[in-house]
This record gives structure tokens, sequence and C-alpha cells, in this order.
């Protein structure tokens, strides 16, 4: 046999003997496996005969206490079809109470406990229906009170509720007080004494509520003119302009706007209707500030032919909340 025959034989017999210790080895993995499956299987065999005995355990006691409570439930005589919506109702109701994990114990405290708390909340009384006596509960409401504050001490500063609702309650009162006195006082008859300006003055007085417009008393002046004067006979309000104290009066104002505000004008108060005479009669015009005097009312027409004429001149629109001042009148003196 020569050497490379004998070496061949030499791997060859290395080689049957690494696939025999191969061999073991596989054969020993099996085994292994095998045991650990068995091992697996009688646990999980042990699980479910542990999960069924507790099942029937716990099913047990959830018989039992729906059993109890049927038994108390139950008073008296009753028919099948009763006994089994009630038996549904129970059995329904401690479905939930074991779905949200309650324990009846601390159920019973926590109720007994809200039970004593209510009793000093509420104030039992008897009253009597008939014959039958029943009771009723009343609930005493107990108004919260402020303590802790120095009634010495200045607060007003501050932020108060109470305060504030009886300021508001307050001045809703006023109001309401103050609209039934205008309602009144509109109501109330004043004398108004004017004059019909065609470039002379021709005086006149008439009487009229606070509450008319300016244009109302227009109509009315008209009625008592047109037969004096043939110009005013196809006239109407919007012909006409009222003048009081050199200014143009729109006719929207009603006489308890001025009344009311104390307005003033160029040569006197707007609020005084019953006039003493006329300004510009007088020897000296600039005495004559603070008294009222006669409105005019004058035709449109005319006052578009004359408006650069004294005492045209002088009227202008009346503006709320203007303050005329004395110092226009100045060129009256030389009158």
């Amino acid at each position: 046999m020569s050497h490379a025959d004998a070496g061949r034989l030499i791997h060859l017999s290395k080689k049957r003997e690494r696939e025999k210790e191969d061999i073991e080895q596989r054969k020993k993995q099996v085994e292994d496996e095998a045991k650990k499956r068995e091992g697996m299987i009688f646990t999980f065999s042990k699980i479910i005969e542990f999960s069924e005995a507790n099942i029937g355990s716990k099913f047990t006691a959830n018989y039992d206490a729906v059993e109890e409570h049927l038994k108390s439930a139950t008073v008296g005589l009753v028919t099948l079809d009763d006994m089994r919506e009630l038996q549904k109702d129970v059995i329904v109701d401690r479905e939930k109470k074991l779905a949200r994990g309650e324990d009846e114990s601390k159920k019973a405290e926590l109720s007994k406990s809200k039970g004593t708390a209510e009793k000093y909340t509420q104030k039992r009384m008897l009253s009597f229906v008939g014959n039958d006596e029943e009771e009723e509960e009343e609930i005493v409401i107990v108004s919260k009170k402020r303590v802790g504050m120095d009634p010495t001490v200045d607060t007003s500063f501050l932020p108060d509720k109470e305060r504030q609702e009886q300021l508001a309650k307050r001045k809703e009162e006023l109001a309401t007080e103050w609209k039934a006195q205008q309602e009144k006082e509109k109501n109330e008859e004043i004398t108004i004494a004017y004059v019909y300006w065609d470039g002379s003055s021709h005086r006149k007085n008439t009487r009229m509520k606070k509450g008319a417009t300016i244009a109302q008393f227009l109509a009315k002046a008209i009625e008592a003119l047109k037969k004096e004067f043939t110009e005013l006979k196809s006239c109407i309000p919007e012909n006409l302009m009222f003048i009081k104290e050199d200014l143009i009066i729109p006719h929207f104002y009603t006489f308890q706007d001025f009344i009311a505000t104390k307005a003033m004008g160029k040569t006197g108060p707007l609020y005084e209707f019953d006039a003493i005479g006329e300004i510009r009669l007088r020897q000296d015009a600039a005495l004559d500030i603070g008294e009222s005097h006669p409105a005019k009312v004058v035709l449109r027409s005319w006052y578009e032919r004359n408006k650069h004429i004294y005492p045209a001149s002088r009227w202008e629109p009346f503006v709320p909340n203007k303050k005329y001042k004395n110092s226009e009148l100045d060129d009256l003196k030389n009158i």
C-alpha cells in the first residue's frame, strides 16, 4: 500500500467519525425538544384545570349572590313572568357591578355615610294630608356669610359683586323714574310766545304741550295766522322756519328737549318760551342777556331774500352742545 492510499484511508475514517458525532448531537437535540414539549403540555393542562376551577368558584359565588338578592327583593307571591324579569334585572345589575369592580361592602359604607351627611343638611317635618301621615323633606339652604372683614376699612375701590348689583339695580330704578317723570312733563301745557316776522313783529300766543315738536307748533301757528296773512293760506310747516334766540331750530326737536337740557342760545335761554319781549325793541340790547324773547315764525322765501340784512344776517342753524358766548352780541350795542 502506498503512502497516498494510507493517507486517503485515514481521512475517510476521520470524516466518518465526525458524521457520527453530528448524528449523536442531532439525536440529543431532538430528545431535548421532545422533553420541552411534554413539559409545556403539562403546564398548559394545569393552567386549564386551575382556570376551570376558578371560573367555577366565581360562577358559584355569582350565582349565590344573585339568588340571595332575588330572595331579598321578592316579597309575597309573584307570577312567573315577573320573576323572570326580576331575575334578568338582577343578573344585569350584578354583571355591571363585577365589570366595575365594585365592592358591596364599600358601597354599603359609602351609602351609609352619605345618608348620615344628608341628615345634617335636611330638615324633616310631618305633614298631614287627609287621614294619612306622610313624611316630607325640606332642604335648608344656608347662605354664605362673609367673615373676617373689618367694617371700618374703606373697600369702595375694590371690586364687589354685591355692591355692583345694588348699583345696577339703583340705576335701573332711577332711569325708570326719570322716564316716567319725563312722560308726565311732556303732557304738561306751556304758553308759547311768538311773532310772525315779515320785516315787522306781529306778536301772538298759543298753548302747546311740552312734548310737541316744532313742526306741530308751526302747523298750529299757520291755522292762527292764515286768516290775517294771505301768504300763509297755502303754506305748510316745511315752508316756515322757527327762530329762537337767533338760532334756526330744526322741526324735529320738541320743546321738552330744550327744557330738559336748559340749552342757551345767542341772546338768551332756549327753554323759556313765555317770553318777556323783543330784545331789539329795547334801548340797550346788551342789558337783556339772560332774558327769553319771543320765537320768530318766518317764511323760508322771505329769509332767502333777506338773509344778508339784519336781523336775518345773525341767524344760524342750531348746533347741539355748542356754547354760544355773549361776545357775539357786541354788535347790538350800536342799535
